[in-house]
């Protein structure tokens, strides 16, 4: 089950947001390559219910699910559009103080333009999934209990209170989690987050640290096909797995070296 990540579509992004951007023409090439394929297109939230067969959903042949991080503007001007076209569902993890109107609940720097509030419950009507992405965008497994907690019902409290909707899905920022973080992430109410790992996700794994697959401005159609149809992942994604795997290490480490030295 390929869960997508994207980030920005746009073709102007700027030098924080362009390695994981996509361009609007590349994004449309592969939602018609996964139309013409087969694949039924799923919320997150909606994945995750046929996986355990609530609300007597049942899993499609092909599933497939296409997720944004962070909430940028462009997904509203760009991306949206086209999963209208190809009438694709979706889901956005948003940052809530990250939002261009967030005002007294600002939180966190932003990368680019983001969506207003209005936007966000736009999509929502338009059928896109609106989940949490924490309130500021920190590494959520370095933030002491009392910040976690906040980071993460905040995020929730803000989307649920302005969306008008239940949010019970999230991503994690950076990908990053820990046990530590995944107790508390249910303790806030979601019962399904996303991670990054680069792997194809399957009903073995743990369902508040589901694999998604990063696009990013460097994926060619033909990495895209093998990718979503699971032809060879470990290896198209072996300098990325790599690299998480590492810094997974160095983060536990210095999250102990804190615990030691408090206030460091």
């Amino acid at each position: 089950m390929p869960i997508l990540m994207y980030h920005s579509v746009t073709d102007r992004p700027n030098d924080e947001t362009r390695s994981l951007s996509v361009r609007p023409s590349d994004f449309a090439e592969q939602l018609a390559y996964l139309a013409e394929s087969g694949f039924t297109p799923l919320t997150f939230g909606d994945l995750v219910a046929s996986l355990h067969h609530n609300q007597g959903r049942s899993m499609p042949a092909k599933p497939v699910v296409v997720t944004f991080d962070d909430g940028y503007a462009d997904f509203h001007s760009e991306a949206l559009p086209i999963l209208e076209r190809h009438r694709f569902p979706a889901t956005i993890f948003v940052t809530s103080g990250w939002l261009a109107d967030a005002g007294g609940d600002a939180a966190g720097r932003p990368l680019d333009d983001m969506l207003t509030w209005g936007q966000a419950r736009e999509a929502a009507q338009c059928g896109i999934e609106i989940g949490g992405h924490s309130h500021s965008h920190p590494q959520l497994d370095q933030l002491p209990d009392t910040e976690l907690r906040q980071e993460l019902r905040r995020n929730k409290g803000l989307l649920e209170e302005k969306i008008g909707t239940p949010v019970t899905t999230m991503a994690y920022p950076y990908g990053y989690s820990s046990a530590r973080v995944r107790r508390e992430v249910r303790r806030a109410g979601y019962w399904a987050a996303c991670a990054v790992s680069n792997a194809i996700a399957a009903d073995r794994h743990d369902v508040l640290a589901v694999p998604r697959l990063t696009v990013a401005r460097s994926t060619g159609i033909d990495r895209f096909r093998r990718a979503v149809e699971n032809r060879g992942v470990p290896l198209l994604y072996l300098r990325e797995r790599a690299l998480t795997k590492g810094y997974a290490i160095v983060r536990r480490t210095r999250y102990a070296v804190r615990q030691v030295v408090p206030g460091d």
